[in-house]
């Protein structure tokens, strides 16, 4: 009798065979890439992981970590903050799904990596995003259906969580510098997390973005400058001005440039250049980046969306890869995923998947991490059993990222 299949079925097996062909020339490309001078390659694992139930994801992002040289003499008797991915906040639904089963991480996720790090040292878990409300962190996500007191008992009692949309629990501001001096910013004023912390961990999802093509290890790091300072805040005069309980995005400020930090601040490196998003939203994150590369890098692609980074962006839809990835190198942990997605990762700036600049290749330019796939070595599932093509339809330069 012959097989039947769905419209869904025969869509995911045409979309799986036209990823495949595109993905063989990705990496033929990318392997040829001509490489930065110097920049740096760590490995990334990647783990096929079936679902979120917690002795599942724990296991295969245990032996993930393994496979990148454990974590025990990075951690242990460390203090630990874990940025997350929590954009946008957890109240939107996409596909009548809840924001942790789409466009942020999973909470399982979480408690998977807190669980680890305590069993591994650390001494403390800091737990840590940038929301758009006054209400503490954990109780804007306990409310959007995260079970707090479980990931803090899967934390060993050692998990604090903090809202660094401003200053939070400390008296001031760190002042952060770009190492090789910035391509906006020369530096910035951050949560003193961002600084104190012995460790920091980007804990991102896998995920595609309207502006930044894909949003992963490295464009988390956007969320890492408090609001408070570079929200959309003025002063009754139309002035901008520093706030303590804004809840405003950034967008006048990094992504229109039609707002300069409040006086006090370093200021942009050159008021007069391009303001727009496809020039500035790369460099930024790439400069939010430098000021802390984070020492370890976590994905979680067991489910998420395509098409954007969340269901404000028109036409996403969810997906589940049903994969996680770690690596010791942003830059490289995001090339690797970026591969993985069906993605050149060396793509020319404007060049798909990238409607704006490469910031993958912004950072290689500045050697701090290779984006050429054939200079990483992958750990664990290959890439070739690993590819999941988010966007098997390659779209021409200018046209949307999908739909």
């Amino acid at each position: 009798m012959p097989a039947q299949y769905t419209r869904r079925q025969l869509f995911q097996q045409g979309a799986a065979a036209l990823g495949a062909l595109a993905a063989s020339r990705v990496f033929a490309e990318s392997a040829g890439a001509k490489p930065e001078t110097g920049a740096p390659s760590l490995p990334v694992a990647i783990q096929r992981c079936a679902s979120y139930e917690p002795a599942v994801v724990r296991s295969h992002l245990q032996q993930a970590l393994d496979l990148i040289g454990g974590i025990q003499p990075l951690v242990s008797e460390k203090t630990v903050a874990i940025k997350m991915n929590l954009t946008g906040g957890p109240n939107w639904q996409l596909g009548g799904l809840p924001a942790h089963r789409t466009y942020h991480v999973h909470p399982q996720f979480v408690a998977a990596a807190c669980a680890l790090l305590q069993e591994a040292g650390a001494r403390r878990i800091v737990l840590l995003e940038s929301g758009y409300d006054q209400r503490s962190l954990e109780t804007v996500m306990a409310a959007g259906g995260w079970d707090i007191e479980m990931i803090n008992r899967a934390g060993g009692g050692r998990v604090t969580w903090e809202d660094t949309r401003n200053r939070g629990s400390w008296p001031s501001y760190s002042r952060l510098r770009v190492p090789w001096g910035g391509y906006v910013y020369s530096g910035f004023e951050l949560n003193s997390w961002y600084e104190k912390a012995d460790v920091f961990v980007s804990l991102a999802k896998l995920k595609d973005h309207a502006n930044a093509g894909v949003t992963l290890c490295v464009k988390n790091l956007f969320g890492i400058a408090p609001t408070s300072l570079y929200g959309d805040n003025y002063d009754s005069a139309g002035k901008p001005a520093a706030n303590e309980e804004s809840v405003t995005a950034r967008g006048d400020t990094f992504h229109k440039g039609t707002r300069m930090p409040p006086d006090g601040l370093l200021p942009e490196l050159d008021p007069s250049s391009s303001r727009h998003w496809g020039h500035r939203v790369p460099r930024i994150t790439a400069d939010l980046f430098g000021v802390r590369p984070p020492d370890l890098c976590l994905i979680d692609g067991v489910e998420t969306n395509r098409g954007g980074e969340g269901p404000w962006i028109q036409g996403v839809q969810p997906l589940q890869p049903q994969l996680l990835l770690a690596g010791r190198n942003g830059v490289c942990t995001d090339a690797i995923g970026s591969a993985v997605m069906g993605y050149d990762p060396t793509a020319d700036h404007g060049q798909f998947p990238f409607m704006g600049d490469n910031h993958l290749k912004l950072l290689a330019e500045k050697q701090v991490g290779t984006h050429v796939v054939g200079q990483i070595e992958v750990r664990g599932l290959s890439l070739k059993d690993a590819l999941y093509p988010f966007n098997p339809k390659r779209l021409k330069v200018g046209e949307p990222l999908f739909g």
